[in-house]
Parts: structure tokens; sequence; C-alpha cells
């Protein structure tokens, strides 16, 4: 590919497929760091936190982490915590991954998970306005 295509296309809001395969990596060694528990901070103890999704730079040096606590609950706490420990999670990730530069990491709070609550309740709605009022049969006996 030429380097004008290739830089069209980064300029176009796409991840290369090496920012793709890096935030994969990142994110499979993330979860592995937190179900086993090492984190010795209290407000990251016994919390279930769900990684969905980590997005690298272009240029690989930093990485942002969409997590969510399991429940939704304490997000701003677990946030803060996960905040803290980055600088731990960054020398975890470097002894596991044969990456040249590990990424700095930063944690926000993922919103998909009420995005699709709200769908949810769209659809629902929609659904119940569609079944309180009956499409009217003109062809009726």
């Amino acid at each position: 590919m030429s380097r004008s295509k290739k830089r069209a296309r980064q300029g176009s809001g796409e991840k290369s497929q090496r920012q793709l395969r890096v935030g994969e990596l990142l994110r499979h060694e993330l979860t592995k760091i937190l179900e086993r528990g090492i984190i010795r901070d209290p407000d990251l103890a016994d919390v279930a936190i769900t990684v969905s999704e980590i997005r690298v730079s272009p240029d690989l040096r930093n990485a942002t982490a969409y997590v969510m606590p399991l429940g939704g609950k304490n997000c701003d706490i677990v946030l803060e915590a996960l905040r803290r420990a980055a600088p731990f999670f960054r020398r975890s990730l470097a002894g596991r991954l044969t990456l040249k530069y590990v990424p700095n990491l930063l944690f926000e709070a993922d919103a998909t998970f009420d995005y699709a609550d709200r769908i949810h309740e769209l659809l629902v709605d929609a659904g119940d306005l569609a079944d309180a009022d009956p499409p009217v049969d003109d062809d009726g006996p």
C-alpha cells in the first residue's frame, strides 16, 4: 500500500490492523490481571470489572481502556482506583507482552451499556405504543 493511501486511511479515523491487535492483546492481559485480584487497593477488592474495549492511539503510546464494574455500581470510585493503579498495570503488562513500548493506560467508563439500555427502553416503549393502538382493519366483517 502506498504511503498516501495509508495516510488517507489513518486520517479517516479507521484503526490500523496493528492498533486493533495491540488493543486486543492489552484487553486480554489486563482482564487476566484483574481476575487474579493481585491489586492491593481496597476500592478494587472483590469488584468484578468488565473491560469491554481498549482503543490504542496511532503511535501506540497511549491506550484508553473502557471499563465498567459489574452491575455498574460505584463506577466513579472504581475508575479513580484504576487510574491510581495505572502504573502498576503498565509494569505488569510490560512483563507479559513483547511490545517495544507498553502504552500509557487511561481508564474511562464504558457508556455502551447505558446506550444499549436506552435503545432497549425506546424499543419497548415503541412496542407498547404499537400494542396499545393496534392497526385498524378496514376489511373487517
